[in-house]
């Protein structure tokens, strides 16, 4: 099965030799599971000829918002809507989220809270819990109408949301490793977010997270939407 990884932002150069760039980050996830892949960069207006040249789509994260004016995201965002309307399945995480959302009529923001980094759990609506690593400010304020909150947390209500078979997207990032999340603090962190809400995050750091049970997911999804 072949996954097109729509590259939405770019690792700072710090983080590349030992982490990769976003696109390595997800296949290191899905790893052993069946899929090939191919990387677009849309940041950099390299899109693909169709939305079924692939089996599926993945929008990565990005440090940009989903709402500035860039060039590349009006056809991003087309593209999200003719995938979906096209019925060809598509993940989105942290920015990936945010930008499917906002294509098909939701609303995302600056969290009023301010920055959300490291650890975080969120329940489940069947009253489980899911933990990943977070690192983000922008999160889906409201979600479209064709969307349904699966699992959140007082700090991010709508961090995985649904959409049937079409699209399944998070806001935190099963992708990121504790080493990746303490490695970007040290390359974009310093000086950008409170020192306080970065210790904290270190501190979360040490504990397990639920990344190959979303990979799990992810594998599914993909391959029961086809």
């Amino acid at each position: 099965m072949k996954i097109g990884i729509l590259q939405a932002g770019i690792a700072a150069d710090a983080l590349v030799p030992k982490h990769g760039d976003y696109p390595d980050n997800f296949e290191v996830l899905l790893h052993g599971r069946g899929f090939e892949f191919q990387v677009f960069k849309v940041i950099n207006n390299i899109f693909p000829t169709s939305v079924d040249i692939c089996d599926g789509w993945l929008v990565t994260g990005s440090r940009h918002g989903a709402y500035e004016k860039h060039d590349w995201i009006p056809p991003l965002e087309d593209f999200i809507r003719e995938s979906y309307d096209a019925n060809v399945p598509i993940v989105g995480v942290c920015f990936g989220h945010q930008i499917i959302a906002q294509a098909l009529g939701g609303h995302v923001e600056k969290f009023k809270g301010g920055w959300i980094v490291g650890r975080q759990t969120y329940k489940n609506q069947d009253g489980s819990k899911v933990t990943l690593n977070a690192y983000h400010q922008d999160q889906v304020i409201t979600p479209p109408a064709c969307a349904t909150a699966i699992s959140g947390n007082d700090y991010c209500k709508n961090a995985i949301l649904t959409y049937g078979k079409k699209a399944f997207t998070m806001q935190p990032h099963p992708e990121f490793s504790s080493t990746y999340i303490r490695d970007l603090i040290d390359a974009r962190g310093i000086g950008v977010i409170d020192d306080e809400v970065l210790r904290t995050a270190r501190e979360t750091l040490t504990e397990e997270i639920d990344a190959n049970m979303i990979a799990d997911q992810f594998e599914v999804f993909f391959k029961s939407a086809v």
